[in-house]
């Protein structure tokens, strides 16, 4: 494979910015490396006309959100992780780094509200304004999966 990715009909994919994350965090540099070591929580705004795709995620419900990571460099291939210079260079794709060829971003968060069109999480790391691009159950295991909604909240 070689160039962009390009769908059957010779046009390359794009992405829809579904909503955007209202965050106490603002600068990169001091939010935190993963959600569950001390992202707060935060809020997304979706798209009005969006509120029919979030009639079925419950209070307690563990969803992944999909961001576009805005602020990050494409053309970083290369990291110490976790910003530690002790560890060796490492290929982006073998890491979390925000700094990658297509950022997008993959966070495990619970739901703590649903209201409209604004959805309320628990422990997310992305900072204030970072575009959500997709949001999806997490799965429970193979014998319990079934088109349920809600699924994955605790009972």
């Amino acid at each position: 494979m070689s160039g962009d990715p390009v769908d059957q009909d010779g046009t390359a994919p794009v992405l829809r910015v579904l909503g955007r994350i209202s965050s106490t965090l603002t600068d990169r540099r001091e939010a935190p490396c993963q959600g569950d070591e001390g992202g707060p929580e935060a809020v997304v705004r979706f798209a009005p006309d969006l509120v029919p795709a979030l009639r079925d995620l419950v209070v307690g419900q563990e969803i992944l959100l999909i961001t576009w990571l805005d602020r990050a460099d494409r053309d970083v291939l290369a990291v110490h992780p976790r910003g530690d210079l002790s560890l060796p260079e490492t290929g982006v794709f073998a890491t979390r780094s925000p700094d990658r060829p297509n950022p997008l971003g993959l966070h495990h968060v619970r739901v703590l509200a649903v209201d409209g069109d604004v959805l309320r999480v628990s422990d997310l790391e992305a900072i204030d304004g970072t575009p959500v691009v997709d949001v999806k159950p997490v799965l429970g295991p193979v014998g319990d999966r079934c088109h349920n909604p809600g699924a994955g909240a605790p009972g």
